[in-house]
């Protein structure tokens, strides 16, 4: 029975090992319960082997083989099996281990997590350091760097105390960890944040005192703890003050005034101007420690940064944008509605001394009374490492520190200022673009326009006022632009003249800041302190403003350095009465401030409506891509200056056309137009007065003395002018033959380039005189070598004959009117002077008749004769008449019988060979002729040697010149080069870029937030 149970129990030990093998069977023959009949029973023959295998996880390789049974039982099974229970404690170890690191690296992340949640998020105070901070670690070798700087110990002498600034960094932390605003805190601490209000409502407020309730901890150290806790002291001095000067007045109405209460009084005030200076001074060292440490982080690596080139500042691509825009001429109602400052005062009021402490640095031109600003002056003001100034369209910087620079700067926007003005005017409406940066200067950009006045004075344009008025206008319509209203508070209120224009263009005061100049002077002169208190809390003036300040830019001095004016301007608010009577705030007062708050509410304008001008021009050029697309559908959009670029190329390779001109065209054009020119001095001056002597040796010294005389005086210069006339007709004939008709747009611009060239080319002075040495050899030569010659003279005398003839009688025609035919196939008639005319043309002719070699010369008598004949048929003449129609009968009769001798000579070569000895034919006409085709001839082969030589580049430089002046001259290509297509493409171009920049100061914009 007990054995059937034992093998009961084997048998479903081995059935429980089947079923999971991480149980061995050994496992529970370990175990201290063991059936009792093991103890008794003796087994003879051992038990059948089981095939079974236990694998580790580590090796993968069976361990050992086991029986169901070994040949022992009891203890001997025990000890067998300890390797196996160790190898199971150590995988137990194995699981633990992992899974311990697994855990503690998920709470370490988690930790860590929530750790780094618990920093403040710093980016919005990523503005505090420039952008190319950022960007060191990828262009400075720092491991260089480090090597390259001192040791330790002098290291730590240059170094600021760093025990402080961690005390003050980690007050810092802490502030920030508990939510709040560092730069909305710093600002609200020291009364300088400008709030614009949505309901109309708008002022300069000082930050609540709510959030310091439950963190007065916090404040216990650094300079920014002290400033919270002394604004808590002013504010509860200040209610202390009020509630003290109230119960006076109240008593007044009831009692005697209490000396003790006014003591009281007077003790609180002073405690409260005390509290308000300290926290002033310890606000400017608090500011003056940050400008220190900014400009050392600018300053950290000078030589590599101002190596390369750096990444824009986001107020220099605003200025950009508005550079863009002043030169954008809106055709398509789109206005420029970005914000700038726009600084407008009565003249002398101070506006230019004013942006000058803001700027730091004394940039503008001086003077005593005068008008000074003549053109409104943009000022882009930027932080940099150092205090330089620079022109938009100027490379030079002008180093502010240095009184030389200061000087020139100044001069220099004077001379701008002057050039701008033309035509008789005072002032202009041309914008001078200036760029400052420096050490804790505000960014902002603002505009110094003329001061408005109220009289024209002598010397000054009649419309000079309109100007003014006009310009201030155009600048203040902007809705976004913030108004900076400067009033003297030297002079009587209710002289200003810029409070009524600024009311009429901001009137609910929304953009617009008042500021009170000249300070100490209005305390000195003005009777009523508190007159000055209606000034600065908005009661006086109908304007409405935003905020009102009190400043003092210097003791009127022109030679007083920034730093002195500071210094006294700080001087006279801490011994001023108006604030020790609590008549002004102290976040009223000094330029300080006024910059502080005026670049606030820039930026704040900036960002509500930067975005909004953006769209407007995006739909702006989709309006022009449009148009283009419609009306030149196959062309290029191409602006001004690469259209005069594309014109300038045209123009050159038709200069460059001139040198192909072969020298056949050339000398056939030169000759040509020189007979042209000269052919009727040699007919009337020469060939007619020789022709009328009597034998050949007076026609020949005849011909050879006025020869020599046309040589020596008039021929060289004429033949000059012909070649350079002739160099401009062709020049003008290659620029305008061959035109496309796309190109029209160039023509006013070639004709200005030629004319220009033309006028500045002059021609070679030594070649008259080589020219005239030629000419004179070639008419002394009277040798015809060959027949062929002799009948091109021949030739040449007909048609010069010929068309002398031709025009004789066309002016012979106009004379006597129309002959019979006309008269009756054409309805036409004599006048009674043509009738006159005819008559005494037909004497004459009879008395040719008579004499054919009547001289050109008519006699007195002959005269007399011809108007006695005409008299006997009852036509009155005048005798000058006669003389005048003789001239032309008688040339008509000489060149009808020129032109037959010069037939009769095409056979008289052989007498010329022979010198026409025993021959009655004389032909020295002919030589004459021949003579001068031979001059004309040489003189035009001397002059195209003189044009393709010399003169043909000459006008090439010329024409390159000009061109180069006219690239940097806008005015000139903006009225050469006009027209719809020229127009749409450049204000394509425009917008273009103006959009381009603004989405990229955009982005840059976010980034910053």
């Amino acid at each position: 029975m007990l054995r059937a149970s034992c093998i009961v129990c084997r048998g479903l030990a081995n059935k429980r090992f089947k079923e999971d093998a991480k149980y061995s069977l050994r496992k529970m023959h370990t175990r201290r319960i063991h059936h009792y009949c093991f103890s008794r029973l003796k087994i003879q023959r051992p038990l059948p082997q089981t095939t079974m295998c236990c694998y580790s996880s580590l090796s993968r390789v069976p361990l050992w083989r086991s029986r169901l049974l070994a040949p022992g039982y009891g203890y001997q099974i025990k000890r067998n099996f300890w390797v196996a229970r160790l190898a199971s404690r150590l995988l137990k170890l194995r699981y633990l281990v992992l899974g311990s690191a697994v855990g503690g690296g998920y709470t370490a992340k988690k930790t860590y997590d929530q750790w780094r949640d618990m920093f403040p998020d710093l980016s919005e105070y990523k503005w505090i350091v420039p952008d190319f901070i950022w960007e060191l670690d990828e262009h400075i070798d720092f491991e260089k760097f480090s090597k390259a700087l001192p040791d330790s110990e002098e290291l730590a002498k240059l170094l600021p105390d760093f025990d402080k600034l961690g005390e003050r960094f980690s007050f810092l932390k802490g502030w920030l960890s508990s939510g709040h605003n560092l730069v909305s805190e710093a600002i609200g601490s020291s009364d300088l944040l400008l709030l614009l209000g949505s309901g109309g409502e708008t002022a300069f407020k000082a930050t609540d005192s709510h959030g310091y309730d439950n963190s007065d901890k916090q404040y216990k150290k650094g300079l920014l703890g002290e400033l919270i806790l002394l604004q808590e002291q002013i504010k509860q001095h200040e209610e202390e003050a009020r509630r003290a000067t109230g119960n006076i007045n109240t008593g007044t109405s009831q009692q005697k005034r209490k000396t003790s209460d006014k003591e009281k009084v007077d003790q609180l005030q002073e405690e409260l101007l005390r509290t308000q200076m300290k926290y002033q001074r310890i606000l400017e060292r608090l500011e003056k420690e940050n400008k220190d440490l900014r400009k050392l982080v600018l300053q950290k690596d000078d030589k590599g940064i101002h190596q390369r080139k750096l990444k824009k500042s986001l107020i220099d691509m605003y200025s950009e944008v508005l550079d863009i825009l002043s030169d954008y001429d809106a055709n398509y109602n789109t206005q420029d509605h970005l914000p700038r400052v726009i600084v407008v005062g009565d003249q002398s009021a101070g506006k230019t001394s004013v942006l000058e402490m803001i700027a730091q640095a004394r940039i503008f031109p001086r003077g005593s009374g005068e008008m000074m600003t003549r053109s409104p002056v943009k000022v882009t003001l930027s932080e940099g490492p150092h205090h330089v100034a620079v022109f938009k369209d100027s490379s030079r910087e002008f180093d502010l520190t240095k009184e030389a620079d200061l000087a020139a700067l100044r001069d220099e926007i004077e001379v701008r200022m002057r050039k701008s003005v033309k035509n008789g005017q005072t002032v202009s409406p041309e914008t001078i673009s200036l760029s400052v940066k420096g050490p804790g200067i505000q960014r902002m950009v603002l505009v110094d326009l003329p001061g408005v006045i109220s009289t024209v004075t002598s010397g000054m344009a009649p419309d000079t006022k309109e100007t003014i008025f006009n310009i201030s206008r155009a600048y203040m319509q902007n809705p976004n632009a913030i108004i900076l209203c400067i009033q003297d508070g030297s002079v009587d209120a209710e002289r200003s003249i810029v409070t009524d224009l600024v009311s009429q263009m901001d009137p609910q005061g929304k953009r617009t800041i008042f500021v009170l100049t000249k300070v100490d002077l209005a305390e000195k002169n003005v009777a009523s302190p508190n007159r000055i208190q209606q000034i600065i809390e908005g009661k006086l003036f109908p304007m409405k403003a935003l905020g009102y300040f009190a400043v003092v830019t210097g003791k009127g001095n022109s030679n007083e350095s920034i730093d002195s004016i500071k210094d006294y301007e700080e001087e006279f608010f801490q011994g001023s009465s108006l604030l020790k009577k609590g008549m002004l705030k102290a976040h009223q007062v000094t330029t300080k401030n006024l910059s502080l708050a005026v670049s606030d509410c820039f930026w704040k304008m900036v960002r509500e409506s930067v975005e909004q001008q953006a769209d407007a021009f995006k739909a702006t050029r989709f309006n022009l891509e449009t148009e283009w697309k419609n009306n030149y559908p196959r062309l290029r959009e191409l602006d001004r200056n690469e259209l005069f670029e594309k014109a300038k190329n045209e123009i050159l390779d038709e200069v460059i056309s001139l040198t192909q001109v072969t020298p056949k065209h050339w000398e056939e054009i030169l000759q040509k137009t020189l007979w042209e020119r000269v052919s009727t001095h040699v007919i009337e001056n020469i060939y007619l007065p020789a022709a009328q002597t009597m034998n050949s040796g007076t026609f020949n010294t005849t011909v050879d003395i006025k020869l020599k005389q046309w040589t020596d005086k008039q021929l060289p210069h004429k033949a000059v002018e012909v070649a350079w006339d002739t160099l401009q007709q062709e020049f003008s004939r290659f620029m305008t033959e061959n035109k496309v008709k796309e190109h029209d747009i160039f023509d006013k611009l070639k004709e200005a380039v030629k004319d220009e060239s033309i006028k500045r080319h002059k021609w070679n002075e030594q070649a008259e005189d080589s020219l005239r040495v030629i000419q004179h050899n070639a008419l002394e030569d009277r040798s015809i070598s060959d027949k062929q010659q002799w009948d091109a003279a021949i030739h040449f005398m007909e048609e010069t004959l010929q068309s002398r003839l031709q025009d004789t009688e066309s002016v012979i025609r106009d004379m006597v009117g129309p002959d019979w035919k006309e008269r009756w196939f054409s309805w036409t008639s004599r006048s009674p002077e043509q009738t006159i005319r005819n008559e005494t043309k037909k004497e004459l002719e009879k008395m040719l008749k008579i004499n054919e070699d009547h001289p050109a010369y008519l006699a007195n008598d002959e005269v007399t004769t011809v108007r006695k004949n005409l008299e006997s048929r009852a036509v009155e003449v005048d005798p000058i008449l006669i003389k005048d129609t003789w001239h032309q009968v008688y040339r008509k009769h000489f060149l009808k019988t020129a032109l037959g001798h010069c037939n009769l000579c095409r056979r008289g070569f052989f007498y010329y060979q022979r010198n026409f000895v025993d021959s009655e034919l004389e032909c020295n006409d002919v030589v004459l002729f021949w003579r001068i085709q031979r001059m004309l001839g040489i003189t035009a082969n001397t002059l195209r040697q003189q044009l393709t030589n010399t003169e043909v580049r000459r006008l090439e430089k010329n024409v390159k010149e000009v061109l180069e002046d006219f690239a940097d001259d806008s005015d000139k290509k903006l009225n050469l080069l006009t027209g719809k297509r020229v127009q749409l493409a450049e204000d394509l171009k425009k917008v273009r870029e103006i959009q381009e920049k603004l989405e990229a100061f955009i982005e840059a914009l976010h980034q910053e937030k």
